[in-house]
């Protein structure tokens, strides 16, 4: 027979304040999609035959993989259990994070050999002039300012996301906001390999280019590993320090100091959001063992607004 056996979970219910938060951080997303795609616009028309120009312009197409991964991550998610989908939709949110995070990695590791090759074969970049309202202007400058436009939407998108995506533990909010915060370094690099174009020095144009392609794959690759890991099941981590999550902790010591219960193990993972997983305990007290076990759970659950579908396992002294 198609489906679960027995009923399928409960839909997580959010808590208010962090239910807020969540929404103010799908908001963003839409102002990343709206703000990044005038960036990829007002770009294109300036790019000419720099390579800086041109590795800028496809990382910032890149800006709009996550917040788009994301949003559509966020409508599964809300979804719920379902009969065909019995533990719900919550790793959505992880999908989207290993998304984003290789579509970043496959596409730095083109630039970087596209770039290289330009420098190898000795591609000299030609920057002839625009005519800006009836005036002939070096083109340089014109790209110069685009960039200049090009750096403050991700920069603030970026420091208003940090905060959000650390009180809600949103790991693709985090990447999206941790590479976005540091978008004015790709802006500076092409801003400089122009100058230097300006100046005679054929060669800084492409090592712009190069070192732009560098921070892309170092952004990539970190965020593909953490993404791998956690749909892997590894270990809960914080979403900035890339440490034990604390959760951990005030679950095990939640689960000891229920009545009756002394030692506690917990066996977590991560489900996007949502932390789920067995608490082991073992009993030090006789009594109804089914009505302990529903105090653990519910001792657990309360300990971090994370913890979801908590299992409680009861073991013989000793096995801890």
């Amino acid at each position: 027979m198609e489906g679960s056996p027995v009923k399928t979970r409960e839909a997580y219910v959010w808590p208010e304040e962090k239910a807020t938060l969540r929404r103010r951080a799908i908001r963003l997303e839409w102002a990343t999609l709206v703000a990044m795609a005038s960036v990829v616009i007002v770009l294109y028309f300036v790019l000419g035959s720099s390579q800086a120009m041109r590795t800028a312009w496809t990382e910032d197409i890149l800006g709009l993989v996550p917040a788009a991964a994301y949003l559509v991550a966020v409508s599964f998610e809300r979804r719920g259990p379902t009969e065909r989908f019995p533990f719900g939709f919550y790793r959505a949110v992880s999908v989207a994070y290993l998304v984003g995070a290789t579509a970043t990695l496959l596409v730095g590791a083109y630039l970087l050999a596209d770039n290289a090759i330009k420098l190898v074969n000795l591609e000299h970049p030609t920057i002839g002039l625009m005519s800006i309202a009836g005036y002939e202007v070096w083109g340089g400058w014109v790209m110069m300012a685009a960039l200049l436009y090009s750096i403050l939407p991700p920069v603030v998108l970026g420091r208003l996301k940090l905060p959000v995506a650390r009180e809600i533990h949103d790991k693709p909010l985090m990447a999206d906001a941790s590479m976005q915060k540091a978008d004015w370094m790709t802006g500076l690099g092409a801003i400089v390999g122009i100058a230097g174009v300006g100046f005679g020095l054929w060669w800084a144009d492409a090592a712009a280019a190069l070192f732009i392609s560098l921070s892309v794959i170092r952004d990539g690759a970190g965020h593909v590993g953490r993404a791998i890991g956690d749909l892997s099941d590894r270990i809960p981590h914080t979403v900035d320090r890339d440490a034990v999550h604390p959760a951990i902790k005030a679950a095990r010591e939640a689960a000891a100091d229920v009545a009756g219960v002394g030692k506690a193990a917990v066996k977590f993972r991560e489900e996007g959001h949502l932390l789920t997983g067995v608490v082991y305990v073992e009993m030090t007290e006789a009594g109804n063992v089914a009505e302990r076990m529903d105090q653990v759970r519910r001792s657990v659950e309360k300990s971090d607004w994370r913890l979801y579908d908590i299992s409680v396992v009861p073991l013989p002294r000793g096995e801890i």
